[in-house]
């Protein structure tokens, strides 16, 4: 008898309303990350010109992702925190640029500021992902439902400076999905319809605790909603294979590989060319086998 997993069992929703647009996700997609941020972990610093910016996100469009998600806030373990106008500042400047350049693309704006979210959604993001799920500014909920954008709400506990010291839980998955359940009943109350939920790879979770998410992905299936997963060269990958993160993009691809296998629905990455692969790859995967 074939074992099946969680995955089997539960149904996800598989179009998001982006602008009055139905965007088919029943295939896994592929968000690239666009840092205009000069401290981020991997690539800070190297998008802060208009003319950098544009090239980025020609890149990111030409390899085939369908979203565009720009951080103008560090969140790395430990990153300081920045005033609200100066990641307004940037956040806006990168949307303005990317939209004018390319008015089809699907801009996401990475921030847990409901006034950041806000000024970008009226320059071109038609899509908030917000690393507090509305924890860290309790207005970004019901701004999100009255803009009418897709909402992607991701774990974590504290701040980017404080979430180190609070990777305890009674039960990781049990924990992370009761929050959901939580959250998802507060989103409904406010007539916000498309969320995404984010398990939060790194934001308050040890190395252990990644791994062990990652195993059990499947299970927020039960959730209902579509899943995103944000490995890219995050330290539980360069960590465990004794690297820098420049070096982590193979050990990226390999668990982006497991999370697509686990029921993610989107895979956030710095590396697009090598996550549309890997999507390629799985769906290939999943078909039927037929006569070469």
């Amino acid at each position: 008898m074939k074992c099946r997993s969680a995955k089997d069992f539960f149904s996800v929703a598989t179009t998001l309303n982006v602008r009055g647009k139905l965007v088919d996700i029943a295939q896994p997609q592929v968000m690239g990350i666009l840092n205009v941020t000069p401290d981020s972990f991997f690539d800070g610093g190297r998008y802060v010109t208009e003319e950098s910016i544009i090239t980025r996100a020609g890149k990111i469009l030409s390899e085939g992702a369908a979203f565009i998600d720009v951080g103008a806030y560090s969140s790395r373990p430990g990153a300081e925190d920045i005033p609200e106008d100066e990641e307004l500042k940037r956040s806006v400047a990168a949307v303005r640029c990317i939209h004018r350049q390319f008015p089809e693309a699907i801009i996401s704006v990475d921030t847990f500021r409901a006034a950041v979210a806000e000024a970008a959604v009226d320059h071109g993001a038609a899509i908030i992902n917000d690393i507090s799920a509305g924890e860290l500014d309790r207005n970004m909920p019901a701004t999100v439902a009255r803009l009418m954008v897709p909402y992607i709400a991701m774990h974590m506990r504290g701040t980017p400076a404080t979430m180190k010291s609070l990777a305890i839980y009674d039960n990781l998955i049990k924990d992370i999905v009761d929050y959901f359940h939580q959250k998802l009943f507060a989103f409904q109350q406010l007539g916000l319809k498309d969320v995404i939920i984010d398990p939060g790879f790194g934001f308050a979770k040890t190395i252990s605790q990644n791994f062990q998410l990652l195993q059990h992905l499947d299970y927020f299936r039960i959730l209902g909603r579509p899943i995103l997963a944000g490995l890219s060269r995050k330290s539980m990958i360069w960590k465990t294979l004794d690297q820098q993160p420049a070096e982590a993009l193979n050990g990226t691809t390999s668990l982006n590989t497991i999370a697509l296998m686990k029921g993610a629905s989107i895979l956030r990455v710095h590396d697009v060319k090598e996550a549309v692969e890997a999507v390629t790859l799985f769906t290939a995967f999943q078909q039927p086998a037929v006569n070469d």
